[in-house]
C-alpha cells in the first residue's frame, strides 16, 4: 500500500488509503470520524491502511489469550493496546490490510448481527474475486478458507455508528500469530492471501506489478461498495 494519502468519495462513500499508520494514530483518527459521522458532518467512510507490528485486546479477550506478557512482547518490537472493540486478542502487521468502516447502520440497517454477517459477505465475495474460496465458521466471527482462518473482524458501535472493523492477510509475516491464541481460538491455523493464491499465476503478475496490498485493496473496496450499496 502507498504511504501517501489518498481520498475518493463514490456514491456517499469515502475511500481513504493511508498506507503504513500506527495504531494510536488511527484509532485516535477513527474516533474523531465516528464524533463527525454521529453529527452528520461526514458521509459514510472506510479507512485502508497497514499497521506497524502491534497486538490488540478486545473487550472479549481471556487471560489464556496472551500467554506471553506484554512487556516481553514489547521487547520485540510489538506494541500491546486495549481497546473497545468486541473480540478477543489479535495481531496486526505491515503486509495485513486492515479496513475501518465509519459508517451510520441507521442509513443500512441498525442490526449489529446483520453488519457482522455482512462483513464476512464482503471479504468472502473480494477473496473470491481472487480466486480464493472462502467461508464463515459457524460459532465464531472472521472469514476462513480451507480450515485456515484469513481475515479476523471487530467492532465498536456507538449510536449505530461503527468504528474497528476488519484485518485481512495479505503478505503478512504469519508468525508473530504463534505469540497469541488469535480471536482466542486454540490451534487455529493462520493464513494469507499469498499464501493461498501460491499457484495463481495471472494474480501474483498483477500483484507483483502493482502491490499485492494495493491490488487487494482495490478488490476490497469494490467489494464493499457493492456489499454495502454504494
Amino acid at each position: 500500500m502507498s504511504s501517501g494519502a489518498g481520498t475518493s468519495a463514490t456514491r456517499g462513500l469515502d475511500v481513504r488509503t493511508l498506507g503504513l499508520v500506527p495504531y494510536a494514530e488511527a484509532l485516535d483518527l477513527q474516533r474523531a470520524l465516528a464524533e463527525e459521522r454521529i453529527a452528520g458532518h461526514i458521509p459514510d467512510t472506510l479507512l485502508l491502511l497497514e499497521h506497524p507490528p502491534v497486538i490488540t485486546l478486545g473487550r472479549g479477550t481471556k487471560n489464556t489469550s496472551l500467554p506471553i506478557d506484554a512487556e516481553s512482547l514489547r521487547k520485540r518490537g510489538i506494541e500491546v493496546v486495549e481497546i473497545e472493540r468486541g473480540g478477543d486478542v489479535t495481531y496486526h502487521g505491515p503486509g495485513q490490510l486492515v479496513g475501518y468502516p465509519i459508517i451510520d447502520l441507521q442509513q443500512h440497517t441498525p442490526d449489529l448481527h446483520w453488519y457482522l454477517r455482512r462483513l464476512e459477505a464482503m471479504l468472502i465475495a473480494a477473496l473470491g474475486s481472487l480466486g480464493i474460496p472462502a467461508q464463515p465458521r459457524e460459532g465464531y466471527t472472521g472469514v476462513w478458507t480451507s480450515g485456515r482462518k484469513i481475515a479476523s473482524i471487530g467492532i465498536h458501535v456507538r449510536q449505530w455508528v461503527t468504528w474497528h472493523g476488519f484485518a485481512l492477510n495479505v503478505t503478512t509475516d504469519l508468525s508473530p500469530f504463534s505469540l497469541i491464541v488469535p480471536c482466542g481460538i486454540p490451534d487455529v491455523v493462520m493464513t494469507s492471501v499469498e499464501q493461498e493464491m501460491a499457484g495463481d499465476t495471472e494474480v501474483r503478475k498483477a500483484g507483483a506489478a502493482e502491490g499485492l496490498v494495493q491490488l487487494v485493496a482495490g478488490v476490497v473496496t469494490t467489494s464493499f461498495r457493492d456489499t454495502f450499496g454504494f
